[in-house]
C-alpha cells in the first residue's frame, strides 16, 4: 500500500510558525496549483491546497520562503475526525515530509534585471 503525494505550486501567503498544544512547531502552507487543462470557458482553473509542516521543515520553509515562491512538497494524506454539531466528520490533511525550494520571486526579479 502507498500513501504518497507530490505537489508543486506557488505559496499563496507568507508562512508563520506556531506551537501546537503538544509543543511541536507547526506551519500551514497554502499552494496555488494551476490545472493543466482549460475549463469550459477556456480558462485555466487553479486549485488551492493547504499542507501542514512540522518542526524543522516548518522553520526552514518560513525562514527561506515567502509568498509567491515555487516549492515542491512530498508528503502523505492523513485523515482525522472532527466533531461538528455533535456529528463526527472526517477531514483530510496533507502532511509535509519534505519541502524543496524551487524558485523565489527575489531570484526571478534579479534574473529579469540582467
Amino acid at each position: 500500500m502507498l500513501n504518497q503525494i507530490i505537489l508543486v505550486g506557488r505559496l499563496t501567503r507568507d508562512i508563520t510558525v506556531h506551537k501546537s498544544d503538544k509543543g511541536s512547531k507547526v506551519a500551514t502552507i497554502s499552494l496555488a496549483i494551476p490545472r493543466s487543462f482549460k475549463n469550459s470557458e477556456g480558462v485555466y482553473d487553479t486549485d488551492f491546497i493547504d499542507c501542514v509542516a512540522f518542526d524543522n521543515i516548518a522553520n526552514n520553509t518560513s525562514e527561506y520562503c515567502s509568498k509567491g515562491d515555487i516549492v515542491g512538497v512530498k508528503g502523505r494524506v492523513q485523515s482525522r475526525i472532527v466533531e461538528k454539531e455533535n456529528k463526527k466528520e472526517y477531514a483530510m490533511d496533507i502532511i509535509c515530509e519534505k519541502i524543496t525550494f524551487l524558485s523565489s520571486k527575489k531570484s526571478e526579479a534579479m534574473e529579469e534585471e540582467k
